[in-house]
């Protein structure tokens, strides 16, 4: 797996596939024929934070799911590819679209359909439970499963290490930072 730390601080972008990493993998078919999916609140948090702080994400997923697209337009990503059976070439897209190498993108994904933008992205991570395959790929293996956290995790660890996650004394009043130290 070698130090994926090192590769943190290179990390300007985000690419994550939906089935298994954002949700825990389960869907409900509807009568509408979309697909009934939860979502984590933390991982959404943590991707809008992102957004916020000018880093740009995707989403890269082989399905067409309508409450996909509503889930995270609504948090703030634009770029949502629907339908990636071969997610390289999206991939690829995003990447130029932002001017960006995929060295400075990291990649989470679950399983086969995410190897190819894993292969060339700059840091491939997956959640706990990813394929086998993946795991072996992935140059970083959150402890949390796909839809409980692995997103946050990893977000979470780029944007501390560049200074850029939320700081417990942000938005705290003053005058409540030394009634908490006394």
């Amino acid at each position: 797996m070698g130090n994926y730390k090192s590769k943190l601080h290179n990390i300007k972008a985000f690419a994550f596939d939906v089935d298994g990493v954002l949700t825990d993998g389960g869907v409900i078919s509807l009568p509408d024929g979309d697909l009934f999916r939860t979502h984590y609140a933390r991982d959404g948090y943590a991707i809008r934070v992102a957004i916020e702080h000018g880093y740009p994400v995707a989403i890269i997923t082989g399905g067409v799911s309508p409450s996909v697209e509503i889930r995270y337009r609504n948090i703030g990503v634009k770029d949502i590819f629907s339908g990636a059976r071969d997610k390289l070439p999206a991939f690829r897209e995003f990447c130029k679209k932002y001017n960006l190498s995929p060295s400075q993108v990291a990649y989470a994904g679950d399983d086969i359909p995410d190897i190819p933008p894993m292969k060339v992205c700059g840091l491939p991570f997956c959640p706990s439970d990813a394929a086998t395959e993946v795991r072996h790929l992935a140059q970083y293996i959150s402890p949390f499963p796909g839809g409980r956290g692995c997103v946050r995790d990893f977000v979470e660890q780029v944007m501390r290490l560049q200074g850029k996650w939320y700081k417990e004394t942000d938005d705290i009043p003053e005058d409540m930072l030394e009634t908490a130290s006394e």
